[in-house]
């Protein structure tokens, strides 16, 4: 009888312990929300605002703080092949790109390309500072170097002749009939070679096909130079005492006859 007992009280036992355990049903709450207008009538909360006081002073000093400086107002609105603010953006691309090349002891570009909407912002008369590179470049797109055959850089020539917009190049001449058919193209003063490989320093958006730029799919060889573009423009600022973007001769078209 003794171990029949215990067989039972043991039982009894367990199934008490599990009619402790059991949990009652949660009940649930209904949720609830009120929404906050954002206008003039909300103030910022002084504890906080106190709190990012030093921050803020120390960004907006490095920001302002004096790089170079522009003797005239900058744009991308003035030309129709090339631009003082185009111009300028794919002459620092080409510049900071070589210079990275020649630390590495790496290939030289041979030339730049931008594109037009990349620009977000002029420069105005006046100190130029880290700021303006932010305003100008607000993405975070890389500088690369894309190897390209000299047939691939005829695609892109084509694109430029025939896109509706003044895209930013540097260390090419375009040449365009009064007609606005194809006179002559060089780079680096020389015609193109159609089996030459050819380095052009650009953005690592555009060499994705960014902007409808499909040509770079023919690339050969990508080197990425670790600049943010923002980080160079910021880094050419610093080597010119006075800015120089003016419209040239690098991609015309000829007059009427």
């Amino acid at each position: 009888m003794k171990p029949l007992f215990f067989k039972f009280f043991i039982t009894f036992c367990v199934l008490l312990s599990f009619a402790g355990c059991k949990q009652e049903r949660p009940a649930i709450a209904q949720p609830q929300a009120s929404q906050i207008l954002i206008d003039s009538t909300l103030h910022p909360a002084d504890s906080i605002d106190t709190f990012i006081q030093p921050y803020r002073s120390r960004l907006n000093a490095v920001l302002d703080a004096p790089l170079s400086y522009a003797p005239k107002h900058i744009t991308k609105t003035e030309g129709q092949w090339n631009t003082p603010m185009g111009n300028l953006m794919a002459d620092l691309l080409l510049d900071r790109a070589n210079a990275v090349a020649r630390m590495r002891g790496e290939q030289i570009a041979d030339m730049a390309l931008f594109n037009f909407g990349g620009i977000r912002s002029s420069i105005s008369k006046g100190p130029v500072s880290e700021r303006t590179a932010y305003e100008i470049m607000p993405f975070e797109n890389g500088l690369v170097v894309v190897g390209m055959p000299g047939r691939a850089i005829k695609k892109m020539v084509g694109f430029l002749t025939t896109a509706s917009r003044p895209h930013p190049v540097s260390g090419i001449e375009i040449v365009l009939e009064a007609d606005g058919s194809l006179k002559s193209t060089r780079i680096q003063g020389q015609p193109i070679d159609d089996e030459r490989i050819y380095y052009v320093a650009t953005s690592d958006y555009l060499m994705g096909g960014g902007d409808r730029m499909d040509f770079f799919a023919d690339r050969v060889s990508i080197s990425d130079t670790g600049y943010k573009i923002r980080n160079a423009m910021v880094d050419y600022f610093k080597t010119l005492d006075t800015l120089k973007a003016e419209t040239d001769n690098r991609f015309i078209q000829l007059d009427t006859l």
